[in-house]
């Protein structure tokens, strides 16, 4: 019940920021969904995969993927990445052995706080 009210609460909320501005929020994270390319299908991937799971496990080591998922649409990834832009996302990502073989393409959403939240908050005087 407490789970309804919320995304009712939400609904409105989001209804009523349509007419007022909504505050802007930093982008805190970046989704990145990797999908293979056509370079990829036709070259052999084994003898790569062992290096790119090794220079993704760095990368998540290094605090830059938070989680990490396959894809169960296509073969691919998602990845929730903690960079603050999708250029930083992009310029890491491509390093990776499947991108720099050119095997692998990622789509990269920026994403931060649920600004419409901002409304539930008294107004500040």
């Amino acid at each position: 019940m407490r789970n309804v009210l919320l995304a009712c609460v939400l609904v409105l909320v989001t209804m009523s920021a349509r007419a007022q501005s909504v505050p802007a929020v930093p982008t805190t994270k970046v989704i990145a969904i990797g999908s293979v390319t056509a370079a990829g299908d036709s070259v052999n991937r084994a003898n790569i995969m062992p290096q790119e799971v090794s220079e993704t496990v760095k990368l998540y080591l290094a605090g830059k993927i938070d989680q990490w998922y396959v894809r169960k649409d296509q073969r691919g990834v998602v990845f929730l990445m903690n960079v603050t832009s999708t250029d930083e996302a992009h310029s890491l990502l491509e390093k990776l052995p499947l991108g720099v073989a050119g095997m692998m393409k990622f789509d990269l959403i920026p994403v931060g706080p649920l600004s419409p939240l901002n409304y539930l908050l008294p107004k500040e005087k």
